[in-house]
């Protein structure tokens, strides 16, 4: 257990999050919020830049915020959408602790080339 989560709920997760992260479109989505850093992007925005209909967007949005991916935010009249930088740090983290647990030798530091 890692702070009161067990490896498979880590999992679980992780796999859920790689799963929405799986489909091309809402990969491009992240990676534009990803890019635009903590101000987000407007969802118009993210429609004009992926020249994607509107309930098409909403759909693949969606799927990121039900696995905390992303998170929405009203201003106004504008729908202001961003990525969710911890969960992120989370799931490459999960990726990158496993890496070579099982096989240290094989994985010895790499050396930074100047």
């Amino acid at each position: 257990m890692l702070r009161g989560i067990t490896v498979a709920t880590r999992i679980e997760d992780a796999a859920a999050r790689l799963e929405a992260l799986g489909n091309p479109t809402r990969l491009a989505v992240f990676r534009l919020l990803v890019r635009a850093g903590d101000d987000g992007l407007a969802v118009g925005q993210l429609q004009k830049r992926l020249k994607i209909a509107a309930s098409t967007l909403s759909h693949h949005l969606r799927a990121l915020i039900i696995v905390d991916l992303v998170s929405q935010e009203r201003q106004g009249t504008t729908l202001m959408c961003r990525a969710n930088f911890q969960m992120m740090e989370t799931l490459v983290s999960f990726l990158v602790d496993e890496c070579c647990v099982d096989a240290a030798a094989a994985c010895a530091p790499v050396e930074k080339v100047a």
